[in-house]
């Protein structure tokens, strides 16, 4: 017996040759019907990442008094 995946996915594939053989018409009518609600929700923004809810953060800043800069010659 050979381990190739060519030959263990043979029974696979064989079976979806059969499946699209015996059942297509009725797989591609189900997938039309599906691709049209979920073109839609793409477009409207279903793929977009949620963002969670940040709490508002309040900061308050305190600006504090200094001494003025000295002059170059240093008085």
């Amino acid at each position: 017996m050979h381990n190739d995946p060519i030959y263990l996915l043979k029974p696979v594939f064989d079976w979806l040759d059969g499946l699209i053989r015996d059942h297509g018409d009725y797989l591609y009518m189900l997938l039309m019907y599906v691709s049209i609600p979920l073109v839609a929700w793409i477009l409207t923004g279903g793929l977009r990442r949620r963002l969670p809810r940040q709490p508002n953060i309040t900061a308050i800043i305190l600006v504090l008094p200094t001494a003025p800069p000295l002059d170059a010659d240093g008085d």
